[in-house]
């Protein structure tokens, strides 16, 4: 295994365990509609105790997502995480939220009410998305930081520093960026689209899932509009690419030659996205078929994972900088050290055996639909 192979290995394993993220966000798009589906209380309560047994596969792997990009591609984790910490921050803080939410609506003493704990919800449900999805998008509109490798060279200004951001900001002035906003809207009603497509599949009850295609068609419009709007965006602008020195260079139309270049990401873009208007239409065609989560699941994860190797591969600058071009971070030099890549490829080898024991937990805990029995169940949310 060369260095250079390595490094394209662990970038695509940290793109898919982003992909997989955004499908496992469908916990987030319910929670956003948990008082539009579920008029009722024991309909809101139906919604919840759904969510609440998958929250914790979003949850970690979130944290696996992040803690797989600072084993890997440490530079990148020590200026996004630490420069954008406010961004950061605020999403993590959304997610602290969703877990208290789910544990103390409805436990004895509860001063502030289900009705709070389930705005809370509602919060980690449309922010969460929203700032995930403008965190990725920075990797093709760039972010305001500055890298000064040298810091750690010179004797007269030796600081452990290597890269700040370039304004107070900490990463919210991303947000004035509208392809950032539109991108992360984008990812926000997908969310919904699979929370709704989740609850339809997951929870027995017809009051509910009746009141499903309304948010679905509504979601779905939402998301294809603003997904079809960026994507051309992001074929016509210009990208980051660098040289075999290292000088990082803007490239004119530089994601559609990555996708003309590397045609299989270009074949596994057109699959997803095809399999998630597939689960769209069939599911808001026959209002039988509950199945539209798995068919829209596996072509978003092939959707996001070819966006972000398209980001990174094909001598792209994943995580541009628009303070000081030369300080854009690329696989080749934020990477880990060789030794490193090929001791965790080796761990990698698990990954499987991880993935069969989520998909057996999953299969477990699903065996049963959620009814009105299971909201009397003492260990209910």
């Amino acid at each position: 295994m060369t260095y250079s192979f390595l490094q394209h290995y662990w970038w695509f394993l940290v793109s898919l365990l982003g992909a997989l993220l955004v499908f496992l966000m469908f916990v987030q798009g319910a929670n956003s509609m948990v008082r539009t589906l579920g008029y009722t209380e024991e309909g809101r309560r139906l919604i919840i105790n759904s969510t609440g047994r998958k929250w914790e596969f979003t949850f970690t792997t979130l944290v696996t997502f992040g803690g797989a990009f600072f084993a890997s591609f440490p530079l990148f984790y020590s200026t996004s995480f630490g420069g954008a910490y406010w961004l950061w921050m605020i999403i993590l803080f959304t997610f602290v939220l969703q877990a208290v939410s789910y544990e103390f609506q409805n436990k004895l003493g509860n001063l502030l009410g289900a009705k709070t704990f389930q705005i809370f919800l509602a919060i980690n449900g449309f922010a969460g998305p929203l700032l995930l999805g403008g965190a990725v998008a920075t990797f093709f509109e760039g972010s305001n930081f500055i890298v000064m490798k040298d810091n750690l060279i010179d004797a007269q200004s030796f600081t452990p520093v290597i890269s700040h951001w370039a304004n107070a900001s900490h990463g919210l002035d991303a947000l004035l960026n509208p392809w950032v906003l539109v991108f992360g809207l984008a990812v926000m009603f997908l969310a919904r689209v699979l929370g709704t497509l989740y609850i339809i599949n997951n929870v027995n009850n017809d009051d509910i899932r009746s009141r499903a295609g309304f948010q679905l068609l509504a979601s779905s419009i939402a998301f294809v509009v603003l997904f079809v709007v960026y994507l051309i965006h992001l074929l016509l602008k210009d990208g980051y690419s660098y040289t075999a020195d290292g000088t990082i260079v803007i490239e004119p139309y530089k994601y559609l030659h990555n996708f003309l270049d590397m045609w299989y990401l270009l074949i596994v873009l057109l699959i997803g996205v095809v399999l998630v208007l597939f689960a769209i239409s069939r599911s808001f065609a026959d209002k039988k078929w509950i199945w539209g989560i798995w068919p829209a699941g596996i072509g978003v994860v092939m959707v996001v994972l070819s966006l972000l190797l398209c980001a990174g591969w094909n001598n792209t600058a994943y995580y541009p900088s628009t303070a000081n071009l030369q300080s854009s971070l690329t696989i080749q030099n934020s990477c880990s050290s060789e030794f490193t890549l090929t001791t965790m490829a080796i761990v990698s080898i698990l990954i499987p055996f991880v993935l069969a024991y989520i998909w057996h937990a999953w299969w477990s805990i699903d065996q049963k639909k959620i009814d009105l029995k299971e909201i009397t169940d003492e260990h209910a949310y």
